[in-house]
């Protein structure tokens, strides 16, 4: 498993999702070919079944994976790669809404299989999805509810270039009060501490906020 976090824009969330599924590609280009040539020059279904057996299993498994993570559901590789796409179309939340939809839809499903089938792991395989659709659902509420905020248009994230919302959505890390970072100019109205990085709270990257002005055109 690994754990990757891109800039929260459409491409690089696309290529971050994309990434795992192409490592089961290559891996499949790679080993495929290579186990049926040596297969036939040395015969090893006869020879030596185990190793035979090995490469099968390794060829399967590849493929299984990939297959499994291209289904167009959230968190997989798929319904993230899906999400990426309608982001370009129709924003991030909405986007985010919508494989949260066939999430739910898909979880719906699994668990009624699992109960024909009696399969305990397509009822944890369901609850997983249940659960990752259920933090995406509430993270696509707050984005929605940012959207719609007004904004700091003398502000904008060095990295996403997003203007940051008005209001009090930042919290002093030494008394917990939350306070508007820009209107005071990161410091802490309870207790005067001085804050020296902002974080985005569209894509979470943390800059100074020298790097948040915006440049004032002289005409």
């Amino acid at each position: 498993m690994a754990y990757v976090s891109p800039p929260q824009r459409p491409g690089a969330t696309l290529w971050s999702s994309a990434a795992g599924p192409l490592v089961n590609v290559q891996l499949l280009l790679v080993f495929t070919p290579v186990a049926v040539i040596i297969d036939r020059s040395l015969k090893l279904a006869k020879t030596a079944p185990n190793i035979h057996s090995f490469f099968l299993a390794l060829i399967g498994m590849n493929g299984l994976l990939l297959a499994f993570n291209l289904l167009p559901i959230y968190p997989l590789d798929g319904g993230q790669i899906i999400r990426s796409l309608l982001w370009y179309v129709i924003g991030r939340a909405r986007s985010l809404m919508v494989v949260v939809a066939i999430g739910f839809a898909c979880v719906a499903g699994l668990l009624c299989l699992a109960l024909l089938k009696r399969s305990l792991w397509l009822g944890i395989i369901a609850l997983f999805i249940l659960s990752s659709c259920w933090g995406g659902l509430q993270q696509a509420w707050t984005l929605s509810r940012l959207a719609k905020l007004p904004r700091h248009q003398e502000f904008a994230c060095p990295s996403c270039k997003a203007a940051p919302p008005v209001g009090s959505f930042w919290t002093c890390s030494a008394c917990r009060t939350p306070f508007d970072t820009f209107q005071t100019r990161t410091l802490c109205p309870n207790c005067a501490e001085q804050h020296s990085l902002t974080t985005c709270l569209d894509c979470n990257a943390k800059n100074p906020l020298d790097e948040w002005i915006v440049p004032q055109s002289s005409g």
